[in-house]
């Protein structure tokens, strides 16, 4: 049976303190990934808006930067630099001939796919070198029920 308190037992962790804890590991976590593809000359906006357009489909700026919580005039810097890199193009709005659509190219997929890898890839060694196969099941597990958090 589920405590439903946020007290804590002697022996229990109050849930106040393991949110503390569990926000200050998976902000360390997040840095941690953002920096192993610093070679990859993105900043994170641009991972961000690469990612968006590759799995929302094409969007016009002002879409983008709603999304983002950023200004037009931001997103319109970022999207120029990413279109000077040849990772996103830009295309008439089918339905406003006055307006443009912004969309990932092929290049900009592979990027974008080199990018996660690396991510991933660090997480994985980090994994394998630091943590033994009793320590991988309990992160698993953890996993699950962190899933199971954000499902809600």
């Amino acid at each position: 049976m589920r405590e439903s308190s946020s007290e804590a037992t002697p022996t229990e962790p109050s849930a106040e303190q393991v949110a503390t804890q569990l926000t200050a590991v998976v902000n360390r976590l997040l840095r941690r990934l953002r920096t192993t593809s610093a070679d990859s000359l993105l900043t994170p906006t641009q991972r961000s808006v690469l990612a968006r357009l590759d799995g929302e489909g094409p969007a016009t700026t002002a879409a983008l930067a709603r999304a983002e919580y950023v200004r037009p005039q931001s997103m319109r810097l970022t999207l120029g630099v990413l279109e000077g890199q040849g990772l996103v193009e830009r295309a008439p709005d089918p339905a406003d001939g006055r307006k443009s659509v912004m969309s990932i190219t092929d290049v900009g997929r592979t990027t974008l796919g080199a990018v996660r890898a690396a991510k991933h890839n660090w997480l994985a060694e980090a994994i394998a070198a630091e943590l033994d196969g009793a320590e991988r099941r309990t992160v698993a597990e953890a996993t699950a029920l962190l899933d199971r958090l954000v499902g809600k």
